[in-house]
């Protein structure tokens, strides 16, 4: 089990942060917020994904019209993603978001952030305190020589400080930078120094492929140290693929458990069957699920029999065919060609029957 490190909680929405609730696992829409159809309707397919928390940019007042609407509408609740203009945070507020994300240093100087500070706290709305490495102040980097793990931290708890100066707890804090080791050293730094909630992730981590590596290595990192209270996995991709790797992530580290584990072998020369295609075939076609199984796809007889039996259900590969198990025993032999939806039939009846008692 990971000990995880103690933080205070903080209510967003019907959700809770912190305080060793589970791990909330948030995305940001890349719609335009003006169209508010577009981004209900990814909105939608975040929450089948199993997104919690979703973040929507409010760049101008008819994005803040629109956040209204679109909020009033949303199985998820709202974070109103702010920046240069106090206003728009304002306007947020005002149309029932759920959370703000905002940079004190670029709201427009400290009476229009106390009045931000004041609205917040009126609707006890919480304040997500965002500082990236590629946006600190150049006074925070002259002070400590450069961009770094100190540099990133005194700018957070410094932006902190300001608003529980003004008696306004309900903060989370998120310092993030593109490179996994730097993430890892700050956020160590900064749980060591406060227990305000901890958002995570690696900041610009790249396109699906790199960027799934690069966020499993700095947030599995992170997490498997006890760090983190709600994570983004950033991804130049759909977002919904950022949902659906923080799950993977999750999962694999027993943190939270949604939809099924896959375990498929990587082939060698016993392997007498297309095992390459079914298990991307299999791995598609699981994506209809959101009960926590675990299912086997493996390719000879090996591992893979043992791998089937001690999954709730799998393929063992011989030649030309598959053998299907589930919960240990072999239910049948069946063809190469069959056998995806021969799995996905008997899912489906497992399913059914755990549902039906």
């Amino acid at each position: 089990m990971i000990k995880r490190h103690q933080t205070r909680s903080v209510r967003v929405g019907p959700l809770q942060i912190g305080g060793q609730a589970p791990i909330v696992i948030q995305s940001m829409n890349n719609t335009d917020t003006r169209d508010v159809a577009a981004t209900l309707d990814q909105i939608r397919q975040l929450h089948e994904a199993g997104c919690d928390l979703t973040r929507l940019a409010v760049p101008d007042m008819q994005a803040a019209e629109a956040f209204g609407v679109i909020r009033a509408r949303s199985p998820l609740p709202i974070v109103a993603d702010i920046h240069f203009d106090y206003r728009l945070a304002l306007a947020a507020i005002e149309a029932g978001a759920d959370k703000i994300r905002i940079n004190p240093g670029n709201i427009g100087g400290p009476d229009r952030l106390r009045q931000v500070i004041s609205l917040a706290k009126a609707r006890r709305i919480p304040i997500r305190v965002g500082v990236n490495a590629g946006s600190l102040s150049q006074d925070v980097i002259d002070r400590h020589g450069g961009v770094c793990a100190a540099a990133l931290v005194d700018s957070a708890l410094e932006a902190a400080d300001l608003l529980e100066k003004w008696d306004f707890h309900d903060v989370v804090l998120s310092i993030k930078a593109s490179e996994p080791v730097l993430n890892l050293e700050a956020c160590r730094m900064l749980v060591a120094r406060t227990d305000i909630p901890l958002h995570i992730g690696v900041t610009e981590a790249g396109t699906l492929r790199e960027g799934v590596v690069r966020s499993a290595v700095g947030i599995g990192a992170l997490l498997a140290e006890g760090i983190g209270d709600t994570l983004r996995v950033s991804l130049t991709a759909d977002p919904v693929e950022e949902v659906r790797t923080a799950w993977s992530i999750l999962r694999a580290l027993d943190l939270r458990q949604r939809g099924p584990r896959l375990i498929s072998c990587p082939t060698c020369g016993r392997t007498e069957v297309d095992l390459t295609r079914i298990a991307s075939e299999v791995e598609e076609r699981l994506q209809e699920f959101s009960a926590p199984i675990r299912v086997a796809v493996m390719g000879c007889v090996v591992n893979g029999p043992g791998e089937a039996r001690q999954a709730d259900i799998g393929l063992a590969g011989g030649k030309g065919s598959f053998m299907l198990f589930r919960n240990g025993k072999i239910l049948r032999k069946v063809k190469e060609e069959d056998a995806v939806e021969e799995l996905i039939r008997e899912i489906r009846a497992m399913l059914a029957e755990r549902d039906h008692g």
